[in-house]
C-alpha cells in the first residue's frame, strides 16, 4: 500500500502542471481501486488550509470533502502512539512535526511508500519515498 502524502491532494487540487497532472492520474487509480493507498488524518487539514489560502474558504471545504470522500483511500488516525513515533523520528532525523507524522503514520500502516514530492523524507531509512 502507498502512503499518500498532503502533497499529492495540494497538487492535484491545485497545479496545472505536470505534477499536478500526476497527481491526479494518481488519485484516479486510487479511487478506481487499482492502487492500494492510505494517508492520515494530517493530510485533511493541510489540503484544507493550502486550498482555502490559495484559492477560497469554499474551495479549501470542498477539497477537503473530495478527500473524504475518496474511495478506496484510507485515512489513518493521529492519535498519540502516532505522535510518540513522530516525536521518536524527529529525534534520529532534521524533521518538521508534519513530516515526522506523516512518516510515522506511513511505518505504522505498513506503507510500501511515501509519495511525495517532498524530499525530506529521503533522510527516513524505515521508509522509501516515491516522487509524484
Amino acid at each position: 500500500m502507498l502512503y499518500l502524502d498532503s502533497g499529492v491532494f495540494i497538487y492535484a487540487a491545485l497545479s496545472r502542471e505536470a505534477i499536478g497532472n500526476r497527481a491526479r492520474a494518481l488519485l484516479q487509480k486510487v479511487h478506481d481501486g487499482h492502487e492500494e493507498a492510505g494517508s492520515c488524518a494530517l493530510s485533511f487539514d493541510e489540503l484544507v488550509w493550502v486550498v482555502k489560502r490559495h484559492r477560497t474558504r469554499e474551495d479549501g471545504i470542498a477539497a477537503g470533502q473530495s478527500f473524504l470522500a475518496l474511495p478506496n483511500l484510507r485515512i489513518f488516525p493521529v492519535n498519540q502512539d502516532s505522535l510518540f513515533s513522530a516525536l521518536s523520528l524527529m529525534k534520529r532525523y532534521p524533521l518538521d512535526p508534519r513530516d515526522a507524522i506523516h512518516a510515522s503514520a506511513a511505518m505504522a500502516n505498513a506503507s510500501s511508500a511515501v509519495v511525495s514530492a517532498d524530499t525530506h523524507f529521503d533522510r527516513v531509512e524505515e521508509i522509501v519515498r516515491k516522487p509524484i
